[in-house]
This record gives structure tokens, sequence and C-alpha cells, in this order.
């Protein structure tokens, strides 16, 4: 929720709504697989008490869709391109984050505790629409696609890394490495997010520099 609304109210000061579509599609992708999952479980276990959260991915299928479809069509105003650091970042984030997405999806144990098993799929399609994100901003370059996402990750990471952290001395010999991992990720991510946005005198500016 933090890093949602990290964007988000980055788009509503900087009026970039051409930057609306890659969280659109994050959000498509996360409550397309998991509308799916919970009718699955409906029709197959017949687990009816997830009927109302079925009912709700399925409204923000409709509603993120929409939006994506909406703000595709605005032009991306922004004249700088992202960085080819951040670039490369996020192709690296991009494949950590299918790896990852698709182990919880098949209730692989990657995280540092034991998940229930309706959770780690849950996680598995947050992981995957996830992805999505930072694919967009690989494939339209702009800054405007850049700064939404570095933002979200500072959010997720100041959010995530204290507890991490405090887990080292309480994690089971079995999930040591997979926690140091995790934390290698959010400090990178968090350290390269503070750089582009608060350091580089290039990228700092969060304002859209229109062309022309």
């Amino acid at each position: 929720m933090a890093a949602v609304s990290a964007a988000a109210l980055w788009i509503g000061w900087s009026g970039e709504l051409s930057a609306l579509p890659a969280g659109a599609l994050n959000v498509f992708v996360i409550a397309a697989m998991s509308s799916f999952y919970f009718f699955q479980l409906v029709l197959r276990d017949g687990r009816v008490d997830l009927l109302p959260s079925g009912a709700v991915a399925l409204l923000m299928v409709f509603a993120s869709s929409v939006s994506f479809l909406w703000s595709r069509r605005l032009p991306i105003t922004e004249s700088r391109s992202t960085p080819l650091p951040v670039r490369i970042s996020f192709g690296i984030f991009l494949v950590s984050l299918v790896l990852s997405g698709g182990a919880l999806i098949f209730r692989l144990p990657i995280f540092p505790w034991t998940l229930n098993p309706d959770s780690s799929v849950i996680f598995g399609c947050i992981f995957l629409g996830d992805a999505f994100y930072f694919l967009y901003g690989l494939l339209y370059p702009r800054w405007s696609n850049g700064i939404g996402q570095l933002l979200s990750f500072l959010a997720y990471d100041l959010v995530l890394i204290g507890p991490f952290f405090a887990l080292l001395g309480t994690v089971t010999p079995e999930k040591k490495l997979g926690l140091i991992v995790y934390l290698a990720v959010l400090l990178y991510s968090g350290g390269l997010a503070v750089y582009y946005l608060f350091i580089d005198s290039r990228t700092r500016d969060w304002r859209i520099h229109k062309t022309g």
C-alpha cells in the first residue's frame, strides 16, 4: 500500500497522467491472477467465503483495465530519458520478481518464515504484477516512467527494512540465506532510489521536463 500510494501521490502532484499505465498494468496483473485463484478455490474446493475477495479482485480487473487503456492514449511529455543504470536495474528487478513470484505461486519456501499456502500464491501474484511495473518502465524509458517505480520501491524498502533486519536474530538457519538476499535487494533498490531521486542533479527534480 505504501508503494502504490507513493507513486500515486507523485502522479497527482506532478500531473503526469501518462505515468499511469505502468501502475494500472501492475494492478491489472495482480487482480486478474488473484481473481482467477479465488474463483478456482470457490469452484474446486467449495470455499464460498472467498467469493467477496474474488468479486473485489474482478472489480479491480475492470477498473485497472479501463485506467490502462485510457491513460495509454495520453502522450508522454517528459523529455528526460531514464538513466542507463536505472534501466539495467529495472531489468534485474524484472527477472528477480518473475523468478520469486513464480516460486511463490508454486509454494516454494523462499520467504524467511513459513507462509500460509494461499498467502504464498497471492504474494506470488503481487510479485508478478510488480514485474510488469518495471517491464513498462523498460519498454518506455522516459524518466516519468522511472520516478514512480523508484518512489514505490523506496516506500516499500522503508516499510520493510527495519522488520527484516530484526528477523536476522530469530530466523532459522535454513531460511537465513533467503533473508540475506532479500535484505541485499532492499538495500540496493533503496540506494538506487535515494541517489537518482535526491542526489543526481539530472533527475532529482521531480517536476516533468516537457519536450519542446
